[in-house]
């Protein structure tokens, strides 16, 4: 038995209408998409449906229990971009989104370079950096409202160390409270965008770098031409991911300051809850989330698009 070539077999499976391989005399058949439909009904059920509904009703004045309601339009969004603290929370959410993208990021490269050293204890602080992700957002708003409030940990340590000029109301200061939670954020989530940085570092070859380094590269311009070009699909995920949580932030904001003080930390999430839950405006909570999920879209589509651009130039 003569067996052909590997650039015969590849001309006879190019030759083959619909591009079907012959495999031992029979063609491999591709799968029947209709495989798929189960699952896309399930989708269009759980998912689909429901979403279109709401966002019916975010033309109504619905109230959530009456089954009456009445068509209201574009009232309410209307009123929405007339309302100054709607107008507010949407300011907050976009700069809660954009400042925990940049600087949980920063941070988090940072600690993926450093462990990803040669010092010793590099496998205790990975685990230890790591650790304040896996802790339930709401408990780690509640246990940093302890530590910020006006006698906790952070002001007591200040003053034992000689800066009580530098204490605070963290959280009950409006020019302090927004960034408070932003901290907190970056505190709680920067061990996770280490992880995925460090991820990518380990898979970098270490020829490189020692081309790089005969080659007269310093660390900075090795990091500049070598680590950042490869590290592309690494900067994608982390800032796709900090950037949607960033917009739909809410456990922290709402277990930490409840969007006070006078509406200083409110986002559209806080403000979803409150006309919706405590108000009782539910059409015109639903069609803040509308505006909050377009947002998501608009901000993680353009995102991809530019990241992706890069990884592949990178590449």
């Amino acid at each position: 038995m003569v067996i052909a070539p590997n650039d015969q077999l590849a001309g006879r499976a190019r030759a083959v209408p619909g591009g079907e391989i012959p495999v031992r005399g029979r063609r491999r058949a591709a799968a029947p998409w209709w495989f798929a439909v189960p699952a896309m009904l399930l989708f269009a059920f759980v998912v689909l449906v429901p979403s279109a509904r709401g966002v019916y009703y975010a033309f109504t004045d619905w109230d959530g229990l009456d089954p009456n309601f009445s068509f209201v339009g574009m009232g309410n969004f209307v009123e929405m971009f007339g309302d100054p603290v709607a107008a507010q929370a949407i300011w907050h959410t976009l700069l809660i989104a954009v400042a925990v993208t940049v600087i949980q990021n920063g941070f988090g490269l940072l600690l993926a370079l450093g462990v990803n050293s040669m010092i010793k204890s590099r496998n205790v602080l990975r685990v230890f950096l790591f650790a304040p992700a896996v802790i339930t957002p709401i408990v780690t708003a509640y246990l940093w409202r302890n530590l910020l409030s006006p006698n906790g940990a952070v002001n007591s340590l200040l003053a034992s160390v000689g800066l009580e000029s530098w204490q605070q109301d963290w959280l009950g200061d409006p020019d302090l409270a927004l960034w408070s939670v932003v901290a907190v954020v970056v505190w709680q989530f920067g061990g996770y965008s280490m992880v995925i940085f460090l991820a990518g570092l380990q898979s970098v070859p270490k020829e490189i770098y020692e081309a790089a380094a005969m080659d007269g590269c310093g660390p900075v311009r090795r990091f500049w031409s070598v680590t950042r070009p490869l590290l592309a699909p690494a900067f994608t995920i982390n800032l796709m991911l900090s950037i949607i949580g960033g917009i739909k932030l809410f456990d922290q904001v709402y277990a930490l300051t409840g969007g006070g003080p006078g509406h200083a930390t409110d986002t559209i999430s806080t403000l979803i809850y409150q006309e919706g839950f405590t108000l009782g405006e539910f059409g015109y909570s639903i069609a803040l989330a509308v505006v909050l999920t377009i947002i998501v879209a608009v901000f993680s589509s353009g995102q991809y698009f530019v990241l992706s651009r890069n990884e592949r130039a990178a590449s």
